[in-house]
């Protein structure tokens, strides 16, 4: 008996391990959404395509497997087309899989199709991968391909489309073929190479480590562990890799928004860099903090890509290969003469851990409605032991980044791409590819709450373990600070403001979720308490100051060089 191909797409994806799909079933997958939820997976159906392409971006961030997102033909694929833009930019391998009518109806010269367009070349720009099922035996090369790009090199997203006609057909097909048959699998980096590096590590006097955003998304926290450990030095963050590694909490710190980052980097003789782009946040590995030293700092990169090597700096020793594969390379080669500790390592977490304590102490206190900085110094007190934490907003990042009090061992969040509102749906997807195990805080802002606030149904109906906390200032933060910045005089600031009664734990409320209203900044803590307590998804209102939140953003003008750098 033949295997239809709905079934073939399945089995394809459970040999890499994906057992999570989200999309709007409709005619095209009513077939594939009931033999996935007959398997056993889980099965999300948001309120909105988009959503669903952020949900299984978040769900392949908290998995290091592809995220398996499905629009129906026409408008639904429309709805997913930003969720693919975002996956590229935030370097997420996710397969779209795209409906569309048999290919008669689009090959005919006619006029007033219902629910059609020629979807394809439309997308093609925004993904790394693009192709269409137009024959049922093509099945297993073409997903086959789509998982092969979405994971070489440079991760990103894929679109594979086919016609209403094919999804029912049947093959005579073996087992799925296991990823390391028709893919490269933790792939390591030269023996030259590697000694090369070891050495250099072995050598150096102030050695950092950096450590980006592909370390979280190829889930090789441990490995890198071990690495740090050997080596003995301060561990950097990116912008994109604010997720703290367990047991290297307190020597981890952010670079350009911690003071003992900043000098770490400014003192280094040599940068092991991890999962990164050295993009614009991190001014290229070349500039602010990078400058001073640069002559004398030597590089190790390991990048996965090798037409990335190279790009935006140079690099002494750079290690082609998966993180999966190079990092327990390196920790091989080290483990035999681990580096005494770096001489400034324990003053740097000395004085990290006091500029902490400095922030929690002196952001201002004592206001109604709540100044942002102290909003975030209660909200992430709170924070839960082993909870995933998930970011968005513009301003409320920004104060996040200073006057966070919590080290997430997952942080998610928007950082290349700055896609408000992805905050609730990146939420739910991280946490039904937890399984719902750990608690999740969203910490975000009514302005990009609104975005998708039409998911806490779907959250509230999964019965997820999620809080959101949600500053509210009823008005674009970001965006009114840029007019106060911009015009000398105040102008009307069109665009940016809203009604002031809307109430978000009302919202909560009507979604079937707990709710509550905070106007005081002691009370912020206690309102997160009983949201996690009532066992439903909790949505927490804290009422904060609009005027602080617009024109006292903290280091931001150092938020503004991740722009300025790229105009150079």
């Amino acid at each position: 008996m033949g295997v239809p191909v709905y079934k073939r797409i399945l089995d394809l994806f459970e040999a890499e391990g994906v057992n999570t799909l989200f999309g709007i079933p409709d005619p095209n997958f009513v077939h594939l959404f009931t033999e996935a939820d007959a398997r056993g997976w889980s099965v999300v159906a948001p309120h909105h395509e988009l959503s669903a392409g952020f949900m299984a971006e978040a769900a392949s961030r908290m998995t290091g497997a592809p995220g398996l997102c499905i629009g129906t033909l026409g408008p639904g694929v429309a709805n997913i087309a930003g969720a693919m833009m975002c996956a590229l930019v935030e370097n997420s391998p996710v397969i779209f899989l795209g409906g569309q009518r048999a290919r008669i109806t689009e090959r005919r010269v006619r006029r007033g199709r219902i629910q059609f367009v020629q979807q394809e070349r439309l997308f093609a720009p925004a993904v790394k991968f693009s192709s269409s099922i137009e024959y049922a035996d093509q099945t297993d090369e073409i997903i086959r391909e789509a998982i092969r790009r979405s994971l070489s090199g440079t991760p990103g997203p894929c679109y594979v489309e086919y016609p209403s006609h094919v999804i029912l057909e049947e093959l005579d097909v073996p087992d799925p073929l296991p990823p390391h048959r028709y893919r490269l699998v933790n792939q390591g980096a030269g023996e030259r190479e590697v000694a090369r590096a070891a050495t250099l590590i072995r050598e150096a006097t102030s050695p950092i480590l950096l450590v980006g955003h592909g370390v979280h998304t190829s889930r090789t926290q441990q490995q890198v562990k071990e690495l740090a450990d050997l080596m003995n030095c301060p561990v950097i963050q990116t912008s994109g890799g604010t997720s703290f590694i367990p047991g290297l909490e307190d020597r981890t710190f952010p670079y350009l928004f911690s003071p003992a980052a900043n000098q770490a980097v400014e003192e280094s003789d040599l940068c092991v860099a991890l999962g990164t782009e050295l993009g614009e946040p991190m001014h290229y590995g070349r500039t602010q903090h990078w400058a001073a030293n640069d002559a004398h700092r030597t590089w190790v990169y390991v990048e996965q890509d090798p037409a990335a090597i190279g790009v935006n700096r140079q690099f002494d020793v750079p290690l082609v290969g998966d993180l999966r594969g190079v990092v327990p390379q390196l920790v091989d080669a080290l483990k035999d003469t681990p580096r005494t500790p770096s001489a400034t390592l324990e003053t740097l977490i000395r004085d990290d851990a006091e500029e902490l304590g400095q922030l929690a102490e002196s952001a201002p206190t004592g206001r109604t409605p709540v100044h942002p900085a102290r909003f975030v110094v209660e909200a992430t007190k709170a924070f839960p032991d082993d909870g995933i934490m998930v970011r968005d907003g513009g301003a409320t990042v920004i104060f996040g980044w200073t006057y966070s009090q919590a080290k997430p061992r997952d942080v998610i969040w928007n950082q290349n791409f700055g896609h408000l509102g992805t905050g609730l749906p990146y939420a739910i997807g991280a946490s039904v590819a937890d399984g719902g195990r750990r608690p999740v805080m969203l910490l975000t802002s009514d302005s990009a709450f609104l975005f998708h606030i039409a998911e806490l149904e779907t959250a509230a109906r999964l019965n997820l373990p999620l809080v959101c906390v949600v500053g509210v200032d009823h008005q674009w933060g970001l965006e009114v600070g840029v007019y106060k910045r911009t015009f000398a005089q105040p102008s009307p600031q069109p665009g940016v403001h809203w009604s002031k009664d809307v109430r978000m734990d009302k919202v909560a409320e009507g979604f079937g979720c707990h709710g509550e209203y905070v106007e005081k900044e002691d009370d912020i803590g206690p309102a997160i308490a009983r949201a996690y307590a009532s066992g439903k998804v909790g949505v927490v209102h804290v009422c904060i100051d609009p005027k602080a939140n617009s024109e006292e953003m903290p280091k931001y003008d150092r938020f503004r060089t991740w722009y300025a750098e790229g105009t150079q």
